[in-house]
């Protein structure tokens, strides 16, 4: 089952857990196939649009798209939450006059998902990130983190635009190239994490740096049932907050990667049981930090503030 965005933790034990990478915050679109692409809403010689569901994918299509469209975040508030996003009638609006929209989906951001299984036309520019990972089998939402999944939703972007207007075609294409040429070069620096440092392994307070964790070789061992907890969105137990609070005063894991996005007293208080106990922390988001515009800016720093935590070079 798609991992779900763990709401609150309940206050009574401490959590611990290794968060990596990824911010929550407020944007959405959807997408679809390039063979289904839907006419241009563009006027002649006008600038083409592309709505993101949030700030992440919206910063993906920006680094496609250059100056050949407009490009609109519908989330973008780092405090804010996808999964419990309500949309407005502008987000409506936006999305169904978009040339294309760009959703997570894997239960991610369905308020998008809604609005475009309500108009056919919507749903034939929806771009959707989550159907594009490799693995299929893979649940796990966060896909933001996925270097095959987001080069997938960027040649889309670039396929998606040239067919709405052609004449960009060239230009989408080089600036998709390089794009997916950098994320490339990025996953190659986190692989080096793990070869740099085997058999590291690290706790987290929910499963959003999943796929960045996968990508550096680092082993995730948060208690299964506390996993399971945060993602029915349910309070962990008694016996796997021990559990993990015991992990980290043992120093049992190498670092803790920590959302500051859900914290919680229970959250929080993992975060100073790893500090007492020397465990490094690495702060992961969802949504892009203020000030941050750049999507591969974010993810290699991302990268770098986890090399440094575990002990790989940066």
């Amino acid at each position: 089952m798609p991992v779900v965005r763990r709401a609150v933790l309940a206050a009574g034990g401490a959590v611990t857990a290794l968060a990596l990478v990824a911010g929550c915050g407020s944007s959405g679109t959807p997408a679809a196939p390039a063979s289904s692409a839907a006419p241009s809403s563009a006027a002649p010689g006008g600038t083409l649009t592309v709505v993101a569901t949030t700030n992440v994918w919206g910063a993906v299509a920006k680094a496609v798209a250059g100056p050949d469209a407009d490009v609109k975040a519908i989330i973008s508030d780092p405090a804010g939450d996808p999964h419990s996003y309500e949309s407005t009638p502008a987000d409506a609006a936006a999305i169904t006059s978009s040339d294309i929209t760009i959703a997570n989906g894997g239960g991610y951001d369905d308020f998008a998902e809604k609005i475009a299984d309500a108009d056919p036309a919507a749903k034939a520019k929806m771009i959707t990130a989550f159907d594009l990972r490799p693995d299929k089998a893979d649940e796990n939402e966060h896909v933001w983190f996925d270097p095959t999944t987001v080069k997938a939703v960027a040649d889309q972007i670039a396929q998606r635009l040239s067919q709405a207007e052609p004449t960009q075609a060239a230009g989408l294409a080089q600036r998709a190239q390089a794009f997916t040429a950098r994320v490339d070069q990025i996953a190659q620096q986190t692989a080096a994490i793990g070869a740099a440092r085997p058999g590291t392994k690290v706790i987290s307070t929910e499963p959003i740096a999943h796929y960045l964790l996968e990508t550096a070789g680092i082993a995730d061992v948060t208690p299964p049932d506390f996993v399971e907890a945060i993602e029915n969105e349910t309070d962990p137990s008694a016996a796997s907050l021990v559990e993990v609070r015991n992990a980290l005063t043992a120093r049992q894991a190498n670092a803790l990667v920590f959302n500051p996005q859900t914290e919680t007293p229970v959250v929080a208080g993992l975060r100073d049981t790893a500090n007492a106990a020397q465990v490094p922390v690495v702060e992961v988001t969802e949504t892009l930090p203020a000030g941050v515009t750049d999507y591969l800016q974010w993810v290699d720093s991302t990268r770098a503030a986890l090399a440094r935590a575990v002990g790989a070079p940066a």
